[in-house]
C-alpha cells in the first residue's frame, strides 16, 4: 500500500512534463475562503513555513505540492551528484528542473517570482499550476493542490470577475471525481455558511470524498466551543471533521517553529477536548490524508491502467495520421497524387472507404441533381405556362394571312411548340452547374486518409485544387454546349410523324372533320349562305369598289360594316330596279316604293379616310360624320368579346398538339442532359484526372516547395510524440505495481 503514493507521483511528474489534463489522477484538492488557515494547515503537514503570506489573495495559481518520505538512507531520492545525501529535507520546483532547495525561504521566494511571471503583479489569477516536490525524512506521502482562496469582492487591482475566475478554477479540479476534497474552514464562522463545504457538495453531493478541517479551534469565543461541529452533529462529512490549531500572525511574526505549534496544539485539544483529542490535530490529520489517499489509489487504479492503455492507442494513431519526414519528396509527391485521383473518383462511384453518414456527397448529390433536382424542375414546367388563349388566336390568325382558314394552319402550332420548348434550356444549364459544383465540392469530400496529407501539406493542397479546378472549368463550355445543342435540336425540326405524337395527331384530325360537319350544319358563319328574305344583294357599285380595293384589308372591314349598318335602315335594292315581293310584281298599280337615294362614295387619293354620303336628299344629310376614321394601325384586341365556337375549337386544338409534342421533348430532355454531363463532364475529369495532376505537379523543380509542411502540423506531431512517450512511461510505471500493492 506505501508503494500507491510514490507511483501516483512519478506518474504526476510524468504528466507535468507534457501539460496532460486528460489523466485525471488521485490527488487531494485543498481549498477555502480567503484567510481560512488553508496555508497553514499545509505549513504544518510539511514542518515548515514555505508559501507566501500577506495580506489580500496571496495563492494566486494552483500549487501541486508531492511530499515525498526520504529516509536517511534512502538511495532512491538522494545522490551525492545533487548534493543531497546528508539533507534533512529539500524542495525542487519542475520549472527549474534539477535545481535543489535546501533553504525553504527560497522556496517562497521562487513560488511568488513564478506566480508573479505567468499572473502578473496585480492581483490576478492564473490556471497554470506551479508544481514543487518537498523531501523530508519527516512527511508522509501526499499528494495536494493548494487553489486561491474563495472571494467575494475584489480588492486593488483585481479584475471584476475575480470570483467566477476563481470558482470556475476550483470547480475544474474538485470536478476530478478520482480528487479528495479537502474543506477547509474556520471555527470561528457559522460552519451552515462555509463556502468551501457548499462548493464540495455541488460536485459531490454524497460526502463521499470530502473530508472537512475546522481550523483556529483556539480563536472561538469564550463561552462556546466546536464539539458539534467536530461530531459531525452540525453538519455531517462521511470522511470525517478534523479540528487543528493553526499558529497566530503573532506566532509568524515572532517566528515560532513548526515544531513548537504542534505541541501546543496537542496541549490545548487535550485540555480544551479531552475526549476527541486523538482523533484531532495536524499529526491525525497527516495520517488520514494519508490512508485516504492510498485507499483511494487503490480504487482508482485499474480504471487509470485502462485509461493509460486506452490513450496510447490513440495517440500512436495520431502520430500515424501526421506520418513520417520526408525523405524521397518525389515518390511522396506522386503517391499523393495517385491517394488523390483514386479517392476522388471513388467518392464518385461510392466505392470510398469511409462512407459519408451526414449528408449526400459525390456521386450521390449527382444522382439526386439528376433525378430529384432537375427531373422536378422539368415537371413542373407546364406545356402552356405563358401562353394565353388570346396568343394562340392571334399566332392561328398570322398564320393564315389575308385568306380566312378552313382548317387550323400547321405554321402555328410549330410557332408556338418551338416557344415552349425554349423553357426547358435554363433548366438544363443549371442541372449542368449544379453538377460542376458538386465535382468541385468533392475536393474537400475525398477521404480523410487523403485530408489529412492535403493538411500536412497546404501548398501542395492549393496546386491540386487549382488543377482540379482548371480541368472543370475547361469542360464547362464543351458540356453547356452540348446541352444547349439538344435544345436546339429539338428546335430545329419538329417532328410530327414521331409515332407517339402521330397518333395523337390522327385523333385531333378525327376530331376535326366531325366538328367541320357540325360547323357546316349550325355554325352561323355557314348559315348566311342562304340570302335573308330581306337582304338585298351588293350594289354592282360596291363590286367594283370592293374589287379595286381588294387589297386594303382595313378598308373592306370599314365598308363591310357601313354596308351591314345601311342594309338594316332601308329596304334592299338591286341595281336599279326594286325588290317586290310576287303578290306585288303583279299589281301594277300598286304605290310603287319610292326611290333610294343612290350611294356616293369620295375618297382621296392618298389617304386613308374614305367618306360616305347620301346625295339626293332635300337636306343632303350625311349619314356618318364627317370626321375620318383612322384605320386599325395593330392587331385587334380580342379581350372585349368572346371567342366564336370556332375560334374556341382552333384553341383547343392547338393546345392539345403542344402538350403532347412538349411532353415528348421533355421525356427526351429529361433523358439526353444527365447523359451529355455524365459522358462531357463527370467521366472525362474520372478519366483524364490523374494525368492532367502528374502533367501540373509532378515536376522536380516544385517538388521542394509543395512537400513543405505547415508550422501546426509539426508542432502537433512533436506535442503527440511527447504525450505517447509520457503515457508508454506511465503504462510501465503501473505494470511495476505488484498486485500486493493493491490490497
Amino acid at each position: 500500500m506505501e508503494a500507491l503514493i510514490p507511483v501516483i507521483n512519478k506518474l504526476q511528474d510524468v504528466f507535468n512534463t507534457v501539460g496532460a489534463d486528460a489523466i485525471q489522477l488521485p490527488q487531494i484538492i485543498v481549498l477555502g475562503t480567503q484567510s481560512s488557515g488553508k496555508s497553514s494547515v499545509i505549513e504544518s503537514l510539511v514542518g515548515r513555513s514555505f508559501l507566501p503570506r500577506g495580506p489580500g489573495i496571496v495563492t494566486r495559481r494552483p500549487l501541486v505540492l508531492q511530499l515525498v518520505y526520504s529516509p536517511k538512507d534512502s538511495k532512491e531520492h538522494r545522490t551525492a551528484e545533487e548534493g543531497t545525501v546528508n539533507l534533512e529535507e529539500w524542495g525542487k520546483f519542475l520549472h527549474t528542473k534539477d535545481k535543489i532547495y535546501s533553504d525553504f525561504e527560497q522556496i517562497r521566494q521562487e513560488i511568488e517570482r513564478e506566480t508573479d511571471r505567468m499572473a502578473g503583479s496585480n492581483k490576478g489569477i492564473c490556471p497554470e499550476p506551479i508544481s514543487l516536490k518537498i523531501f523530508s525524512t519527516r512527511v508522509v506521502n501526499l499528494t495536494l493542490v493548494d487553489l486561491p482562496g474563495i472571494t467575494k469582492v475584489p480588492i486593488g487591482d483585481q479584475p471584476e470577475d475575480i470570483e467566477n475566475q476563481i470558482r470556475n478554477l476550483i470547480i475544474k479540479y474538485i470536478g476530478n471525481p478520482n480528487s479528495i476534497i479537502l474543506a477547509v474552514t474556520a471555527a470561528n464562522t457559522d460552519m451552515a455558511t462555509s463556502e468551501a463545504i457548499k462548493m464540495s457538495k455541488e460536485v459531490d453531493p454524497d460526502g463521499r470524498r470530502t473530508l472537512a478541517v475546522v481550523t483556529k479551534l483556539d480563536l472561538m469565543d469564550a463561552g462556546t466551543d466546536a464539539i458539534d461541529i467536530l461530531c459531525g452533529r452540525v453538519i455531517p462529512v462521511k470522511l470525517g471533521i478534523i479540528g487543528v490549531v493553526n499558529r497566530s500572525q503573532q506566532d509568524i511574526i515572532d517566528r515560532k517553529s513548526i515544531g513548537d505549534a504542534l505541541k501546543d496544539e496537542a496541549t490545548y485539544l487535550q485540555r480544551k477536548y479531552p475526549t476527541i483529542a486523538t482523533r484531532n490535530g495536524t499529526p491525525y490529520l497527516a495520517k488520514t490524508l494519508n490512508r485516504l489517499l492510498m485507499h483511494h489509489i487503490r480504487d482508482c487504479l485499474p480504471e487509470l491502467k485502462v485509461r493509460v492503455n486506452v490513450m496510447i492507442s490513440q495517440f500512436q494513431s495520431l502520430l500515424n495520421s501526421y506520418g513520417e519526414d520526408v525523405s524521397d519528396k518525389s515518390q511522396t509527391l506522386l503517391q499523393i497524387i495517385t491517394k488523390f485521383a483514386s479517392a476522388y473518383c471513388s467518392t464518385i462511384e461510392g466505392t470510398a472507404r469511409n462512407i459519408e453518414t451526414t449528408e449526400l456527397c459525390g456521386g450521390a448529390r449527382i444522382c439526386y441533381i439528376f433525378h430529384e433536382t432537375f427531373g422536378r424542375t422539368l415537371d413542373s414546367i407546364h406545356p402552356l405556362v405563358g401562353l394565353t388563349r388570346m396568343d394562340i388566336l392571334t399566332a392561328i390568325r398570322n398564320a393564315t394571312g389575308p385568306r380566312p382558314a378552313l382548317f387550323v394552319p400547321e405554321v402555328s402550332f410549330e410557332l408556338l411548340v418551338k416557344r415552349q420548348i425554349r423553357r426547358l434550356e435554363d433548366p438544363s444549364l443549371r442541372c449542368v452547374e449544379l453538377v460542376h459544383e458538386e465535382m468541385q465540392r468533392i475536393v474537400q469530400h475525398c477521404g480523410t486518409e487523403v485530408q489529412q496529407e492535403m493538411l500536412r501539406f497546404p501548398r501542395l493542397h492549393q496546386r491540386i485544387v487549382d488543377v482540379v479546378t482548371q480541368l472543370l472549368r475547361t469542360r464547362l463550355p464543351a458540356t453547356n454546349s452540348m446541352v444547349e445543342n439538344l435544345v436546339q435540336i429539338e428546335l430545329a425540326y419538329i417532328n410530327t410523324k414521331h409515332p407517339d405524337f402521330h397518333r395523337e395527331a390522327a385523333l385531333v384530325s378525327g376530331l376535326l372533320k366531325s366538328t367541320d360537319t357540325l360547323m357546316d350544319d349550325h355554325s352561323p358563319v355557314y348559315r348566311q349562305k342562304t340570302p335573308r328574305p330581306n337582304a338585298s344583294p351588293v350594289p354592282t357599285i360596291i363590286k367594283l369598289f370592293l374589287r379595286q380595293m381588294g387589297e386594303r384589308g382595313s378598308t373592306l372591314v370599314f365598308l363591310a360594316s357601313v354596308w351591314d349598318s345601311y342594309n338594316k335602315h332601308v329596304p334592299a335594292i338591286t341595281d336599279g330596279q326594286e325588290n317586290r315581293s310576287p303578290t306585288q310584281s303583279n299589281n301594277s298599280e300598286s304605290p310603287a316604293t319610292p326611290q333610294l337615294p343612290p350611294l356616293v362614295f369620295d375618297f382621296a387619293t392618298n389617304s386613308n379616310y374614305i367618306t360616305l354620303q347620301m346625295n339626293g336628299t332635300p337636306e343632303n344629310k350625311v349619314l356618318t360624320p364627317q370626321k375620318p376614321v383612322n384605320l386599325l394601325p395593330e392587331v385587334p384586341s380580342h379581350t372585349s368579346r368572346k371567342l366564336s365556337d370556332r375560334e374556341q375549337h382552333d384553341c383547343d386544338v392547338i393546345e392539345r398538339l403542344i402538350k403532347s409534342y412538349f411532353y415528348i421533348v421533355r421525356k427526351s430532355i429529361q433523358d439526353s442532359v444527365p447523359k451529355a454531363v455524365m459522358h462531357f463532364l463527370v467521366n472525362y475529369v474520372k478519366d483524364n484526372l490523374q494525368s492532367e495532376l502528374v502533367t501540373h505537379l509532378y515536376k522536380s523543380d516544385q517538388a521542394e516547395s509543395m512537400l513543405n509542411e505547415s508550422e501546426h502540423i509539426a508542432q502537433r506531431r512533436k506535442e503527440a510524440a511527447d504525450m505517447l512517450k509520457a503515457l508508454q512511461r506511465a503504462g510501465q510505471i503501473i505494470s511495476e505495481i505488484r498486485e500486493t500493492h493493491m490490497w
